[in-house]
């Protein structure tokens, strides 16, 4: 089958390797290269990377969706697109050229977690399951009819990058079903559910900030859900402070009030949540290097409690 591939981030690799071996893949399109680094060199996508590996062609318009955009994928003529991570919303213009339809790969059991950041929000709402929905695409935002589904389970300490990667190889052999799927007639195009529906947005840095309120579990997820952007933070006393790693030893806080340190643990750095203690595995200070938590706290010195949000920045 004649396949043209959209992708930019890392997440898309897999699957542009997937068809590429089992299909004719006549052209790849991905973002242009970007400043990366502290020099701000320009830097190709992996998408980019992967096809040059594998000799596929490559162009990367601005903006896809603009006429020399559309002109290079007509050129391709393919018989179906495959998008994953491509990183902007596709026009009709695009999406509706090839016979078999325009294909999303996405990171959630559609239509739960529409959106930009499905694997990051999953884990920091604190659920146990997600998966790789393929769908074709339409005019909104991650709602075209369904074509195949694949479950899997979130472990209880894995971080959003983590589960990228393992969801990312999924991807890969269920883009190849769903295409042998679309070929023979085995798989029809269904609505999607009314019911279910839950979105996605992309992360700020905002959205790392811990709560010392919250329960464990719930500062837990959002250290797992933000690792490894935007990482989760606090504060002690003027001092921002990253946590890269935590892990839910299951002590319940007794007199220990929220945020504060708990001293009379000499080996592990522990913290008082809404209702147990925390453990923070990881910690790096404001222009430090990651260190472990009881090197941390062999570093402490007057402060002894991490800050609280004020109530009206309280996440809901």
């Amino acid at each position: 089958m004649r396949i043209v591939f959209l992708g930019t981030a890392p997440f898309a690799r897999p699957a542009l390797e997937a068809v590429a071996a089992h299909h004719d893949v006549t052209l790849v399109v991905t973002q242009p290269d970007r400043p990366a680094g502290r020099k701000g060199d320009p830097k190709a996508p992996a998408v980019k990377e992967a096809a040059r590996e594998l000799g596929l062609p490559i162009v990367q318009p601005e903006r896809v969706s603009r006429p020399e955009g559309v002109e290079e994928i007509q050129k391709a003529r393919p018989e179906a697109i495959v998008v994953t991570a491509y990183g902007q919303l596709l026009k009709p213009s695009v999406f509706e050229i090839p016979p078999l339809g325009t294909i999303n790969i996405h990171a959630s059991l559609l239509p739960a977690y529409r959106g930009a950041a499905p694997v990051h929000w999953a884990i920091i709402r604190g659920e146990r399951r997600t998966g790789i929905t393929t769908f074709l695409i339409d005019a909104g935002m991650d709602t075209g009819p369904l074509l195949l589904k694949r479950a899997m389970s979130i472990g209880e300490d894995e971080t959003a990058g983590d589960l990228t990667t393992r969801l990312a190889n999924l991807g890969g052999s269920a883009i190849l079903e769903t295409l042998d799927g679309l070929a023979s007639g085995e798989i029809a195009p269904s609505p999607q559910p009314e019911e279910g529906v839950s979105y996605a947005p992309p992360l700020t840095r905002e959205d790392g900030r811990i709560d010392w309120r919250a329960n464990a579990s719930t500062v837990h997820d959002l250290v797992r859900g933000t690792s490894p952007w935007p990482g989760a933070w606090t504060r002690l006393g003027t001092e921002r402070v990253k946590v890269h790693r935590s892990s839910r030893p299951g002590i319940r806080r007794g007199s220990v009030a929220s945020g504060e340190i708990a001293l009379t643990e000499t080996k592990r750095l522990l913290v008082g949540c809404g209702d147990e203690l925390i453990e923070l595995v990881e910690l790096q200070r404001e222009g430090r290097p990651r260190t472990d938590g009881r090197a941390f706290l062999n570093g402490l010195r007057d402060d002894r409690c991490f800050e609280l949000l004020p109530h009206a920045e309280t996440p809901s």
